[in-house]
């Protein structure tokens, strides 16, 4: 674990800069933009690219690239080299071509994306917003693939920090906007989109850039291949099959949330696709600081042990990597479930947000905050399945994850009053991955012959009594600063500040008296280096 730790404490301090001023870039575009008509557009429009990313290449990456590359470095007399330029050029050639019918094609595809009830204005500044963006696909491809052929290298810093560069573009673009710009979508100006969709475009330039040098720095020369015929690639397609079935059916999972929260935001203005985009965001910073570093560095790990055919180090690896970020995931789950309105308030109270547009963002992250554990926990699983190289399972298992959350979505969205139907959302997404972790638990461990499920159960299980003290803490600071001084967003940064604290504080101390191992090599790990 002690490996694993470092290569992860590496990986989440970059994480954790690029987590934060990733905020300061997210609270800077809801005072820029709102959470009204042009913050759903805007929202809608950036994950286009994002989307058409991840149906291409970024499922692919873990699931078969990862695996395929440790291979090649093993078994090819060239280390591999030849291999992953191959792939480099064919990665390069199909998004740039796809990039470029996406901007023709910028208005039908948003069309699909948003809502009926959004009128042909809407619908125009949205499409305009995503002919800025959709170059992005390209330079996406390009990044992904230096990063996962870096992570192979066991060099995991330069992909977890070239992210902060490109918030610190979109923070100065966003500052400009706050002077220049407007929240209002009948007034804002195609120079002002212009400003705010080349400007998030510029952050994504300057990321692959960094990753690009690091690249050449670890000796990799890029040279187009188009050789393709027996260089392995093709069983690479064949694996990638299911890899793409399982993120089409993830993605129409994402479009039926979309259409769906864009049409409540049509009915109730900042209750809509902003809020749930906002607090999905903020959702994901302790699962990306941590259970995306320690993801990132046991997959390539896990993969040579199966190819090894030495099982019990991949178990082990595996049982290890779940309690490492669960010791960090279980504390983090119940704070946000108590803070989670004091959170949104310190972040989106400015600008031209409102305090209640702020609190609901948090309502629906408190329901985020409960499902950290199970969605943390099947990501992990997913990765038992690509280091064996089969991608048709976690494919089947989406299926049931899509069909859970689309009926009980549907359900929120035809039952609930219009500002609650997000928030009813969110419990879809919780409800979805509790059912989804478990049966991926189920299958994963008939794979490689058990997971440890009760030592893993029992280390889970003292870290949620050390977190308990941990929550109510914290609760008890919310309640007795909301009676002095009401909810604002001072009272709401000494909330954070004192109850927060104090609750993390009491946390490491109650599992460090419990014995709870990973938390006490996080404190030893943190120790040493102070003590440097």
């Amino acid at each position: 674990m002690s490996r694993m730790l470092r290569a992860g404490a590496i990986m989440a301090a970059g994480t954790m800069v690029s987590r934060l001023t990733g905020f300061l870039r997210t609270a800077l575009l809801a005072a820029a933009i709102g959470t009204w008509a042009l913050g759903d557009a805007y929202n809608a429009a950036y994950m286009i690219p994002l989307i058409l990313f991840d149906l291409l290449l970024q499922g692919v990456l873990s699931s078969v690239i990862v695996p395929l590359i440790v291979r090649a470095q093993q078994n090819d007399a060239d280390g591999g080299q030849a291999f992953e330029q191959r792939l480099m050029t064919l990665a390069v050639v199909v998004l740039a071509g796809v990039a470029v019918v996406g901007v023709l094609i910028a208005h039908p595809i948003m069309e699909l994306y948003t809502a009926a009830n959004w009128s042909a204005h809407k619908v125009d500044v949205a499409a305009t917003l995503a002919r800025f963006l959709l170059p992005q696909i390209a330079l996406l491809g390009i990044g992904a693939m230096a990063g996962a052929i870096l992570n192979t290298r066991d060099r995991f810093g330069a992909p977890m920090w070239a992210p902060v560069l490109n918030n610190i573009v979109q923070i100065g673009m966003l500052v400009a906007y706050l002077k220049i710009g407007t929240a209002d979508i009948e007034q804002v100006t195609y120079g002002q989109l212009a400003l705010l969709g080349l400007g998030t475009t510029a952050g994504i330039v300057a990321q692959t850039i960094v990753l690009v040098i690091a690249l050449h720095r670890v000796g990799f020369r890029f040279r187009p291949r188009l050789d393709l015929r027996g260089s392995g690639l093709g069983q690479a397609a064949r694996m990638a099959v299911w890899t793409f079935v399982y993120v089409g059916v993830t993605q129409l999972g994402f479009w039926v949330t979309t259409k769906l929260s864009t049409g409540a935001g049509g009915q109730a203005a900042g209750a809509g696709n902003s809020a749930y985009a906002y607090a999905y965001q903020l959702f994901q910073l302790p699962y990306g600081i941590i259970a995306v570093s320690v993801i990132t560095a046991m997959l390539p790990r896990m993969s040579r042990f199966v190819a090894e055919g030495d099982l019990d180090s991949a178990r082990a690896e595996f049982a290890s990597g779940v309690r490492l970020v669960s010791s960090v995931i279980v504390p983090s789950s119940l704070l946000l479930l108590v803070l989670g309105p004091a959170v949104t308030t310190v972040i989106f109270s400015w600008g031209r947000m409102t305090v209640d547009s702020a609190l609901y963002i948090g309502y629906v992250l408190m329901v985020f905050g409960l499902a950290l554990v199970p969605f943390s926990i099947f990501q992990l699983l997913l990765r038992v399945f690509y280091s064996f190289g089969d991608t048709r399972t976690p494919a089947a298992i989406a299926g049931v994850n899509v069909a859970i959350s689309a009926t009980l979505s549907l359900i929120a969205y035809f039952v609930l009053p219009v500002r609650y139907i997000v928030i009813g959302m969110a419990f879809s997404f919780l409800i979805t991955y509790v059912i989804g972790s478990g049966v991926a638990w189920t299958l994963a461990s008939r794979r490689t012959g058990g997971l440890g499920g009760r030592e893993v159960m029992a280390g889970l299980s003292r870290m949620f009594v050390a977190a308990i003290p941990a929550s109510a803490v914290a609760l008890a600071v919310l309640w007795l600063v909301r009676e002095i001084a009401g909810i604002t967003p001072v009272s709401s940064a000494v909330v954070l500040a004192v109850g927060g604290g104090a609750g993390l504080l009491l946390y490491l101390l109650t599992a460090h008296r419990m014995r709870v191992p990973e938390v006490g090599s996080i404190i030893g790990l943190v120790a040493s280096r102070v003590g440097r």
